[in-house]
């Protein structure tokens, strides 16, 4: 796998092309073509209702599913796409960080937060970008409203999604950047790989339970939480709810349900809210663009993601062993 620098897209209310992608030559990508998203599981995924969306608005003869895959099939589907005639994937939970030594070449954002959420597939070879990090500056920036520099961030969880909000944390000069995880040593490896990209940077490692936990949460300006914990009625929060205030801007990336009840709390406490599908729409925007070369439209894509949440889960389809 090569490491290759690219630009990163710069700040824009509606998304365009990210700067350093070449518009699509008339002859490429061929169509009709393949698009999806992997992960496990993918059922709630609104990705499908979005991209589609999208890709019937600009009249490109292409269609996006999702494939939800075991762990043992992730290399064999990566190498299958080529040859299908796929253009790309989304690449979701659990394989973010798994999927980025199976590619042939990862940019140098992606590689920097050992995350890949986008695959282009070009000339038979596989490139990995993570737009994440993007599409979560841009909701919390300008659908939130919340300026990151200088800000004292909490991220819950420790995954590829955590690597990429801490990474956008970072590179946008947070104060201070805390990560709790329910595995402490997952969150002490994530600190430890930021710190190698960001020497200078205040990060550390944190707990959320107890007064302890109450008095952290409390004191950070920018909560994020990038766990699935949210997305059943059962699950415990994955902060203390007593602890979010007004002046406090809350996000939090399951967006199934829209308004979780991290975002019902800190919204009935006076804090700011951004759900799930702000990032979604803005990651996806960035792929889309990645994908095509074009454009994306980000205005039906909005319209399309909103639908799709009132309406439900989508189709999934199941790959046989």
């Amino acid at each position: 796998m090569e490491v290759r620098s690219v630009r990163t897209p710069q700040p824009a209310r509606e998304l365009l092309v990210p700067e350093g992608v070449v518009k699509k030559p008339p002859s490429f990508p061929r169509e009709p073509g393949l698009l999806g998203i992997v992960g496990n599981p993918v059922r709630a995924s609104l990705s499908p209702a979005m991209q589609q969306a999208a890709l019937r608005h600009a009249k490109l003869d292409a269609c996006y599913r999702a494939f939800e895959i075991a762990p043992d099939q992730l290399r064999p589907v990566l190498r299958a796409l080529p040859p299908l005639g796929f253009w790309g994937i989304n690449v979701t939970i659990p394989y973010k960080e798994k999927v980025v030594a199976l590619l042939d070449e990862v940019d140098e954002q992606a590689g920097a937060i050992g995350a890949v959420n986008t695959v282009v597939v070009r000339d038979g070879r596989l490139f990995g970008h993570n737009t994440d990090a993007e599409g979560f500056r841009v909701a919390l920036e300008i659908e939130g409203r919340t300026a990151l520099p200088g800000a004292r961030v909490l991220i819950v969880g420790a995954g590829g999604a955590a690597r990429a909000v801490a990474f956008a944390c970072l590179a946008r000069g947070c104060g201070q950047l805390l990560i709790a995880n329910r595995t402490a040593a997952r969150a002490r490896s994530l600190c430890r790989a930021l710190r190698a990209n960001f020497p200078a940077a205040d990060v550390a490692a944190a707990v959320t339970g107890g007064a302890e936990g109450n008095r952290l949460v409390g004191s950070c300006g920018v909560v994020v939480n990038t766990t699935p914990l949210g997305g059943n009625p059962a699950d415990p929060p994955p902060v203390p709810l007593a602890a979010l205030r007004r002046g406090q801007t809350v996000v939090d990336i399951v967006y199934r349900p829209r308004r979780t009840p991290l975002l019902l709390a800190a919204a009935a406490a006076g804090a700011t809210t951004v759900d799930g599908l702000q990032m979604l729409l803005h990651q996806g925007a960035l792929a889309f663009a990645l994908w095509t070369g074009r454009e994306a439209p980000t205005a039906v894509m909005r319209r399309a993601l909103a639908a799709a949440a009132a309406r439900g889960a989508g189709r999934v389809t199941r790959l046989a062993p």
